[in-house]
């Protein structure tokens, strides 16, 4: 991919914007030397690379603020920046730009139990939100496999979802309020602890936006409480357009487990290989996982696996305790890191109409 020329005037003023950023960050905040900037210089989508011209770090919402004032003073365009796990280069700069990463803001500012809310600095990573309240019994819901890595101003840039959106939402479903610097400068709260916010409704604009209006410094989120238990069965099948007609007929006789999770054959390999989750020789693999109390759970598995009795599968296993079920989710867990060790493979993501998937799996096992 061709990317987009630089701006000549913007590459010559570097030398006054790293002044004047140093001005008022911290030294250890600001990279600008052409070796340290190449650790920004993409994101998970790793084909397409181009260092920035400099990074910065900012600890606070005021030095995001006062770094978007200079940068719009100077036109020189940032890119915002969570964690970097981003498959769709939603952190790809262009040499002429500034990468303002959150990482640093990672700090939990409030609690509400009785009300399910958390509110946190953005650079926090997804799993450690569910870190800061398990204790209590609570748990946040969007799971991206890069849940241990990625950030959460990253999942509202692109809106994430994971495996247990199917039952509990994407982020969007899961975001009450942000405090976001405008690429002006300027700090706004938008929506809040509540659903019904003073305001404009303006976060469905915000959520999924890849930082283009803005940068999100602190998110107040939904927690839920964890449920009383939750299993997942693991099935195989002799070829990916199988395994798609099954996830076809689940939806379809009304049974909604909260997550769903498909692997081909090179996924497969690839992730036991990395994690030795010791999963079955088959063309295509299903992960599905319901939760409730164990009688609940009990009667989902039935139907599930009876609907999955019809197609054939080469492999039924049923978790028997969270053990076994932490062993099921092993693999797909470590998708991403393995999936970065095969050459000549783009790890990409889709959005795919569920009565379009066996298709799409036969299509892309063809290509």
């Amino acid at each position: 991919m061709q990317m987009p020329r630089p701006n000549p005037d913007v590459l010559m003023r570097k030398a006054e914007l790293v002044r004047r950023l140093h001005a008022f960050l911290p030294s250890d905040s600001l990279i600008s030397d052409p070796v340290e900037t190449k650790a920004y210089e993409c994101d998970g989508l790793s084909a397409y690379r181009c260092p920035p011209m400099a990074a910065v770090l900012p600890r606070s919402t005021q030095e995001v603020a006062a770094v978007l004032k200079l940068c719009h003073e100077m036109n020189v365009p940032v890119v915002p920046r969570g964690a970097g796990t981003s498959l769709a280069g939603g952190a790809l700069p262009t040499a002429d730009s500034l990468i303002l990463g959150v990482a640093r803001m990672n700090d939990v500012l409030e609690t509400d139990y009785e009300n399910r809310v958390i509110k946190v600095q953005t650079g926090r990573t997804n799993l450690s939100v569910t870190g800061a309240v398990e204790a209590q019994g609570f748990f946040y819901a969007p799971d991206p496999s890069s849940q241990l890595a990625c950030a959460i101003a990253g999942n509202i840039a692109m809106n994430s979802g994971g495996a247990h959106c199917l039952k509990y939402g994407v982020t969007s479903n899961n975001l009450l309020g942000v405090k976001m610097v405008t690429m002006q400068g300027d700090i706004v709260d938008i929506g809040g602890a509540h659903l019904d916010a003073a305001g404009l409704d303006l976060l469905g604009v915000i959520c999924g936006s890849e930082g283009q209006l803005g940068v999100v410094t602190e998110a107040t989120l939904r927690i839920l409480h964890k449920p009383e238990g939750a299993l997942p069965v693991l099935m195989g099948f002799d070829s990916n357009e199988v395994a798609g007609a099954c996830v076809s007929d689940i939806i379809q006789a009304g049974v909604l487990p909260v997550a769903i999770e498909f692997m081909d054959r090179p996924c497969i390999e690839a992730t036991d290989a990395f994690s030795d989750a010791g999963y079955p020789d088959c063309e295509a693999l299903l992960i599905v996982e319901v939760e409730g109390s164990a009688l609940e759970i009990e009667e989902q598995l039935e139907k599930i696996t009876a609907i999955a009795s019809r197609h054939n599968p080469v492999e039924l296993r049923k978790a028997r305790d969270q053990d076994e079920a932490a062993r099921i989710w092993l693999g797909r867990k470590s998708a991403f890191g393995a999936m970065g060790q095969i050459n000549d493979y783009m790890c990409l993501d889709g959005t795919i109409p569920v009565s379009e998937l066996p298709y799409v799996l036969r299509r892309i096992s063809e290509l």
